[in-house]
């Protein structure tokens, strides 16, 4: 099993502990939202975007996520990823709308960008806070 099966398979065990449900649509591997949005179409719910920062001197870290036709950078990075940043160096910065915009789901890559995993907006809250990591929600409108 390669690295990033085991860090789905370590996410997805996560989740379930949690009893949170998730839908996953796999589709070939992309690397920009438009690439992403054909495969997701019929899906329920929002796609997001991500982008990762730091500071000149790495000691603050940040990712910003977005509904993904708000007006913000794109990267390569995914809020599923927090699990594993342990020792909480990254602070998220979470559009407004994701959580508060009525969706039914919000879909992040879960850990490869050959899939993208639907989360309840409730549930994603879960996620963040059983990982340590409360979200700065700002809007991107």
């Amino acid at each position: 099993m390669s690295q990033e099966e085991n860090l789905r398979s370590e996410l997805e065990k996560f989740l379930q502990n949690l009893n949170i449900q998730t839908s996953c649509v796999e589709h070939p591997p992309v690397f920009t939202v438009e690439e992403m949005m054909v495969h997701l179409q019929q899906v329920s719910g929002v796609v997001t975007k991500n982008l990762f920062l730091k500071d000149k001197k790495k000691k603050n870290l940040w990712l910003v996520s977005a509904c993904h036709d708000h007006q913000v950078g794109q990267g390569c990075a995914t809020v599923l990823a927090l699990l594993f940043d342990r020792d909480h160096s990254v602070k998220l910065v979470l559009d407004r709308d994701l959580v508060e915009g009525g969706h039914e789901l919000v879909y992040f890559h879960p850990m490869t960008n050959a899939a993208s995993m639907g989360i309840r907006p409730k549930d994603l809250l879960v996620f963040l806070k059983e990982t340590g990591h409360e979200p700065v929600l700002e809007s991107f409108r």
